[in-house]
């Protein structure tokens, strides 16, 4: 029996992506239920209305949905934790790194339902989304560990270069924080016409300015920084890098985000464009997280069975997954 239960180390493999992938759909859902002012369209928690189905109207079927996907995902990440525990050979490492997704998906229940008591504060808003950010970094790990069981991330001698990458993490939490401060003093307080939604109003009448100055100014700090990292690594490699390579992705990535976030802001902060930004928030933070699993942990350079350093397929990644 427990043979015919055991997971393959491909199919957990390809058990990751999936965690991954329905990780980073709930935040586009849940922006979505807050860019159409969706988020008090079940004004109780767990149930709405009191029942287990939407009543008529546009606005609670949208917020019904995400909870339903939230649950989807939830039987997702939880199927994933048992075939890290069946998956053969075992691993402790990814087995806890499983484990953390449905608690992580727990949490975010738990804190959604005190968002919507708390008729969408801002601060919890703000923790709701940020708690989403935090939820990526162990499913990013468990599918870049499933993709490398050998080596997970390659060893790298260059100190320098590593903690450089390392560094553009932390420029993007706060980029990240500054933008759900902005968010959360802007017109989008996720309620409809009628309900009275609490706003951020740290600076008074001048919140939404300060915030969107203080996002951009972070924003900026962090574009400036990754394209001194990818000359460091240019430098250090003494190529042009490849078009695929995280360092590359992420400056695309910031200088489209810029782009964006200029535009929308003189467009007066139109919704669509206000999700969009949120989306390809999101997918520069999973960006970010790859350039620093790219470039590994300060050692000697490992190798995988064949011979072939890790470091040499990373820019293909997750284009090198087997899918057998």
């Amino acid at each position: 029996m427990r043979d015919r239960l055991a997971v393959s180390e491909n199919r957990f493999r390809q058990a990751s992506y999936v965690a991954l992938a329905a990780l980073t759909l709930i935040v586009f859902t849940g922006a979505a239920v807050r860019l159409t002012d969706s988020g008090l369209g079940c004004p109780t928690w767990p149930r709405c209305y009191g029942h287990i189905y939407p009543p008529l109207g546009i606005h609670p079927l949208i917020e019904f949905s995400n909870r339903a996907v939230a649950g989807i995902v939830g039987v997702i990440t939880g199927m994933v934790f048992l075939m890290a525990l069946a998956r053969r050979p075992f691993n402790r490492e990814l087995a806890w790194l499983a484990l953390m997704l449905p608690l992580g998906v727990v949490a975010q229940a738990v804190l959604g339902g005190f968002t919507v008591l708390e008729k969408l504060a801002p601060g919890f808003v703000m923790a709701h989304f940020l708690l989403s950010m935090v939820l990526l970094i162990p499913a990013f790990w468990l599918a870049w560990r499933a993709t490398f069981p050998q080596g997970g991330r390659p060893r790298s001698s260059d100190r320098l270069l590593v903690w450089s990458v390392r560094g553009l993490a932390v420029i993007a939490a706060i980029t990240l924080f500054a933008g759900t401060a902005a968010t959360a003093a802007g017109p989008h307080s996720g309620g409809h016409v009628g309900q009275v939604i609490k706003r951020l109003t740290i600076e008074g009448p001048n919140t939404l300015q300060w915030a969107v100055n203080l996002h951009a100014t972070a924003a900026v700090i962090f574009g400036v920084c990754a394209i001194l990292v990818w000359l460091l690594k240019r430098g250090r490699t003494g190529t042009m890098l490849a078009p695929l390579e995280p360092l590359t992705v992420l400056g695309i990535l910031i200088a489209a985000q810029g782009l964006i976030g200029a535009v929308q802001y003189e467009l007066k902060l139109p919704a669509e464009m206000v999700w969009v930004h949120v989306c390809m928030a999101t997918m520069t933070w999973l960006v970010t997280l790859w350039a620093i699993a790219s470039e590994g942990r300060i050692g000697e350079v490992s190798t995988l069975a064949d011979g072939q350093t890790v470091a040499t397929i990373v820019a293909q990644w997750p284009q090198s997954v087997p899918v057998s």
